[in-house]
């Protein structure tokens, strides 16, 4: 599912208001004698400090602080029409509003949908009538079309975009159309041609232990030195999970083998801060004469998977 996502300093910035603003808020309470709504607030501020310091953590899902946020806006305002009726059920659209910028497009129906019990168990609900029942949904629906929006477009895009979306690599339709018109083109001019199928067995353990932040780090200095260490015309595209094939075109097997070490040099003196020094397997496969390309294809699957079970 297409997520919507923000800049991180946005999303920081956005925290430490919210904090700052409950923190005034909480001395204005106090300040004012307001000592029964005091324990909510304090409560809350130590909430949004949670969060603040969850989104500035490394190695976390980002949806964990967004919820604790959105926990407090509901809290507060629950807490605000429970103890004044007479405040404006204006207010109500706020937490909604946030919940469809922060979570997911599913997620926030469901929880827009679910608060209608709780809206009508306040001490205002026995005011509330269909009118507002109406409002209340048309307001849901319409911040629903932005995001429907904008999960189509990213679908759209997504369907149309060759590379992989996590890096600067093809994924893996474009990858397989690419390699039969490089191993045709070869088969036609009768030119030599080269795989080199390269494994990242770090990566899966970078993304449990340390986040996706460091999967995006991995795979950002995969294609970095790859391309860095390759010619303009050859292909790099994701195969799998963890598996990369790099298409050499006109390319002998000596010349791969040099390829496979300069690139087991270049890669080996990367250090990441998480993960450490980049581990990386890379095997050359080249296609026999007459090979149909399909059994190519299985062949390069074949070395890929054998590149994985190695210990």
């Amino acid at each position: 599912m297409t997520q919507h996502r923000f800049s991180g300093r946005l999303m920081t910035l956005a925290y430490c208001l919210s904090l700052l603003l409950i923190a005034v808020y909480t001395l204005w309470l106090y300040a004012m004698g307001e000592y029964q709504q005091l324990l909510l607030t304090a409560f809350v501020m130590l909430i949004m400090l949670a969060t603040l310091l969850l989104h500035l953590g490394q190695g976390l899902q980002a949806y964990s602080p967004r919820v604790l946020a959105l926990g407090c806006t509901f809290l507060l305002v629950i807490f605000a029409l429970h103890q004044r009726p007479e405040t404006s059920i204006l207010w109500v659209g706020l937490p909604i509003t946030a919940t469809f910028l922060l979570l997911p497009l599913w997620a926030a129906f469901i929880i827009s949908l679910g608060m209608i019990p709780v809206w009508y168990w306040l001490p205002l609900g026995s005011q509330l009538g269909w009118d507002t029942a109406w409002g209340y949904l048309t307001l849901v629906l319409l911040l629903a079309l932005p995001r429907g929006e904008h999960v189509r477009r990213r679908a759209l895009l997504r369907a149309t975009d060759p590379n992989d979306s996590e890096c600067d690599a093809y994924h893996i339709d474009t990858l397989n159309e690419r390699l039969r018109s490089e191993y045709q083109r070869a088969a036609m001019l009768n030119q030599q041609l080269a795989v080199l199928v390269i494994h990242l067995p770090q990566l899966d353990m970078a993304g449990e232990q340390f986040g996706n932040r460091a999967r995006l780090a991995l795979l950002e200095a995969l294609c970095t030195d790859v391309y860095g260490g390759c010619r303009e015309h050859d292909i790099l595209g994701r195969a799998g999970p963890t598996t990369f094939w790099l298409v050499l075109p006109d390319t002998s097997e000596s010349g791969a083998l040099l390829v496979r070490e300069r690139l087991q040099r270049s890669l080996s003196q990367r250090v990441l801060v998480e993960t450490g020094q980049l581990e990386v397997r890379i095997a050359a496969c080249l296609p026999s004469r007459q090979e149909l390309f399909a059994r190519y294809l299985k062949r390069l699957q074949a070395r890929a998977d054998a590149l994985t079970e190695l210990i």
